[in-house]
C-alpha cells in the first residue's frame, strides 16, 4: 500500500508542499476520531515513504507530525482533550472551552507554518549532536 500510494500521489506532479499539506490535513481530520498514538501507529507506515520520497528530513517530519497530531486533539468539532477538560470542569460549558482554546489553535497553526517554511529551526539541535 505505501508504495502504490506513493506512486499514485507523486504521479500527479504536484508541489511537494501541497502533498505535505494534504497529509497534514488528513491528520487533522483523523484527530476527530482517533487519539494521537493510534493515529501515528496506523498512518506512519503509509505516509512516511511518501514524505521521504518528497525529500523531507525524517526528524523534521516527526516533529511536524507530533505538532499536527496535538493540534488535532483540540480542534472542533471533536477535540478529545477539550472533552476531557469539560468532564473535569463541569461548571464550564463546552462552548466556553472551545472559545478558550481557539487562540492556541491559531498559534499552533502559525507554528506549523513557520516550521514548514524554516525547517532548520527543527534540525539545528540534531545537527549539533552529530
Amino acid at each position: 500500500l505505501p508504495t502504490a500510494l506513493k506512486n499514485f500521489l507523486t504521479g500527479f506532479g504536484l508541489n511537494k508542499y501541497v502533498l505535505l499539506a494534504v497529509i497534514l490535513l488528513i491528520y487533522l481530520v483523523l484527530g476527530c476520531f482517533l487519539e494521537s498514538i493510534s493515529m501515528i501507529l496506523l498512518t506512519l507506515p503509509i505516509f512516511f515513504p511518501i514524505v521521504m520520497s518528497l525529500g523531507f528530513d525524517p526528524i523534521w517530519f516527526g516533529v511536524i507530525l507530533i505538532v499536527v497530531t496535538e493540534i488535532s486533539m483540540i480542534t472542533p468539532p471533536i477535540g478529545m482533550n477539550v472533552f476531557v477538560l469539560n468532564v473535569v470542569l463541569r461548571d464550564v460549558s463546552l462552548q466556553t472551552i472551545f472559545r478558550g482554546v481557539t487562540p492556541f489553535i491559531v498559534a499552533d497553526v502559525v507554528r506549523v507554518l513557520v516550521l514548514v517554511a524554516v525547517p532548520w529551526i527543527v534540525l539545528i539541535l540534531p545537527s549539533l549532536m552529530g
